[in-house]
């Protein structure tokens, strides 16, 4: 394992991203052991309670298996852990991951014309103006930076009309991954959140109670910029 000394100020965090990295990148295999809590303190030169909090959250995060006065075995991270994971395997040591960022614009594109098809089932005008006056806001703001928050705040009331609670945890976990990367993502989103037309396209088809239209609207809004964004990535990727 190509482990290095923690700088003390960042501990346990840094410990548990190194540890992370190791499992994520296949240095460390499932079913692979750890070393011990003594050894891996040695190595990364920190205390074992920093190691043992850093050992707490990979298994709580569905990446080892402690076993109480055993060994830590690493986990099959893909079968085992959840989507809370997904922020730190998108943006790693600085370095956007484009495999990930392309399966969350799939998931995107897969996720978002459902939830607004539910949207319109569920709550049809109840919600018109806090989406209208979201929209307002997006076409009114500054900068394509601004417009990508306003269109998240869009989006989340969406998802609140839809009142689903699992699509509003799977939004919750896509925003997480999604918004340190605003800044970098900001010239190719740019059509996306410009598309003010696009946006009171979707209000109006959920505000009717339309399923099929505001699926149609949602997908027609994402679309362009999730094939663009996507082939980019699959160019860095490859």
């Amino acid at each position: 394992m190509a482990l290095k000394p923690v700088a003390r100020r960042l501990v346990p965090e840094d410990v548990f991203d190194q540890l992370l990295g190791e499992v994520v990148d296949g240095e460390l295999s499932a079913g692979d052991s750890l070393p011990s809590e003594r050894r891996l303190a040695e190595v990364l030169g920190v205390s074992r309670p920093a190691v043992r909090e850093a050992l707490q959250r990979l298994s709580q995060a569905g990446l080892v298996e402690v076993r109480h006065g055993g060994s830590t075995t690493v986990r099959d991270y893909r079968t085992s852990a959840g989507l809370d994971l997904l922020p730190r395997l998108l943006v790693r040591d600085g370095n956007l991951d484009p495999g990930v960022g392309r399966s969350i614009l799939q998931a995107r594109q897969a996720i978002a014309p459902a939830v607004a098809a539910l949207a319109a089932e569920t709550s049809g005008d109840r919600l018109a103006e806090p989406m209208r006056a979201a929209v307002e806001t997006l076409e009114h703001a500054e900068d394509s930076e601004a417009r990508q928050h306003a269109a998240l705040r869009f989006w989340d009331t969406v998802v609140d009309a839809a009142d689903s609670i699992v699509f509003r945890l799977l939004f919750n976990s896509l925003r997480l991954a999604y918004e340190p990367a605003i800044t970098a993502l900001s010239p190719v989103m740019e059509g996306e959140v410009d598309n003010v037309a696009g946006y009171r396209a979707l209000t109006e088809a959920i505000a009717s109670g339309d399923r099929e239209a505001a699926h149609r609207a949602a997908d027609d809004l994402l679309r362009p910029t999730t094939e663009a964004l996507g082939h980019l990535l699959g160019l860095l990727d490859s």
